[in-house]
């Protein structure tokens, strides 16, 4: 279990940008029978967040929020080796981000989480073209399509990308899910942006991507029609940016 004493010394560290330290950290917990996944979970992510707020809120520097991430990553990197894994489950995911490095740290925390259950995942980070996104998507067929830590002024740019894949179809079965990123601190916004799936972070994605049902591309067109009679959430984000 992650303590209460061991996040906030490993968080300190990060912040005070302690790369041997935060590494003796983890060892010591690791040696104390801390699972890599409890780590991964409760304590690399809760600080990933924590250094998010921090940087937006003004509360630290860009100096600061850089070096604590590269830090929190490379702690990641290490402690993915040591994950436990189950064979493959035939799944697949298909995951892109926002393209900063605090988006990218915890993307690539959902692939490790989701590959050590007996996921086959493609993981594209940010930054690609829709045409590539839809082309890759016809390729693998994936169960579903995660995008993670999506700023507002990108909102528009994601509900394009859904739209095009609705439009083309590649894979008409394939679930789109939004986590974290603006679709957290705006409710509502995933749906009026058409996406099928919502997590706040790395558990509720876990949770909800383990249970989700193959999407029903009758029952989404028929959600969508209803969605449009309300007032907009894009007006609202739109408003912000």
């Amino acid at each position: 279990m992650v303590t209460e004493n061991l996040d906030r010394a490993y968080t300190e560290n990060l912040l005070a940008g302690n790369r041997r330290v935060c590494r003796a950290i983890i060892h010591q917990a690791l040696a104390q029978g801390a699972q890599p996944a409890d780590l991964y979970e409760n304590l690399l992510w809760t600080a990933m967040e924590h250094v998010e707020r921090l940087w937006k809120d003004d509360r630290i520097n860009k100096a600061t929020e850089q070096l604590a991430t590269r830090i929190n990553r490379m702690i990641a990197d290490q402690l993915q080796a040591l994950l436990a894994t189950v064979p493959a489950n035939g799944k697949k995911a298909l995951l892109l981000c926002a393209p900063h490095e605090q988006e990218e740290l915890g993307a690539q925390m959902i692939c490790d989480m989701l590959e050590a259950r007996g996921w086959e995942i493609y993981f594209l980070g940010g930054g690609v073209p829709d045409d590539e996104v839809l082309m890759l998507v016809g390729l693998h067929r994936p169960d579903v399509l995660i995008v993670y830590g999506t700023r507002p002024e990108d909102t528009a740019a994601i509900r394009g990308l859904i739209d095009n894949i609705r439009h083309v179809d590649p894979c008409p079965e394939m679930n789109v899910m939004l986590a974290g990123g603006i679709f957290a601190r705006t409710d509502g916004l995933w749906n009026e942006v058409k996406a099928d799936l919502f997590a706040n972070d790395l558990r509720e994605t876990l949770e909800i991507i383990t249970t989700a049902e193959p999407r029903d591309p009758n029952a989404q067109s028929q959600t969508v029609r209803r969605r449009r009679r309300r007032r907009p959430v894009m007006e609202v984000v739109g408003a912000v940016i």
